[in-house]
C-alpha cells in the first residue's frame, strides 16, 4: 500500500493587531489546542480554494485576499513517512463577523498574547514569521501522539 500524506490548509486571519484562533473540541485532530482556521483539501481542490471554503464553513467569513506564506511538513512517530502537508496562508481582508461552529470556539488574540502553551509545539517557530509577512518552509517532527516536538528545520526568506 502506498502511504499518502494528508494535505491541508491553515489561515491566520489578522485584524487591528489581533489574529483569530480556533480551539478544536476534544475528539477532533488537534482537539484542545488553539490554531488557525483550515482543513483538508478535497480531491481536485487547490490549496487556495480549500482555505477559502474551510474558513467560510468554520467561521462564516468570506476571504477577499490571501497571502501564501509557505508549506510545512509534519511527521508523527516514524520520521520516514510524511503525515501532513499544510499550506499556510494569512489575510487582513475579509467580510463578515466570525461565528464559532462545531469545529471549535473562535477568539481574537493580541499579537503580544499568543497562547503558545495551548498550541501545537511548532507554532512558536513559524507563527511569528506569518505575523511579519514572511515566507517560509519547514519540517516538524513530533512524537507519535503529537504531544512533543522532537526536531525541526525551518527556512525563511
Amino acid at each position: 500500500m502506498i502511504w499518502m500524506p494528508i494535505v491541508a490548509t491553515l489561515c491566520h486571519i489578522i485584524k487591528d493587531g489581533c489574529f483569530l484562533l480556533q480551539k478544536k473540541p476534544i475528539g477532533l485532530f488537534g482537539g484542545g489546542k488553539w490554531n488557525g482556521v483550515g482543513g483538508r483539501l478535497k480531491p481536485g481542490e487547490s490549496p487556495e480554494v480549500c482555505v477559502r471554503r474551510e474558513v467560510f464553513e468554520e467561521t462564516g467569513l468570506k476571504l477577499l485576499n490571501l497571502k501564501f506564506h509557505g508549506t510545512l511538513n509534519f511527521y508523527f512517530g516514524n520520521r520516514e513517512e510524511l503525515d501532513w502537508v499544510v499550506h499556510i496562508f494569512s489575510t487582513t481582508n475579509f467580510e463578515g463577523e466570525p461565528k464559532s461552529s462545531e469545529e471549535g470556539e473562535l477568539r481574537w488574540f493580541d499579537f503580544e498574547e499568543i497562547p503558545f502553551e495551548e498550541m501545537w509545539g511548532d507554532d512558536r517557530y513559524w507563527l511569528p514569521l506569518v505575523l511579519k509577512g514572511k515566507n517560509f518552509c519547514g519540517n516538524f517532527y513530533f512524537d507519535e501522539e503529537g504531544k512533543r516536538l522532537l526536531d525541526f528545520d525551518l527556512k525563511s526568506e
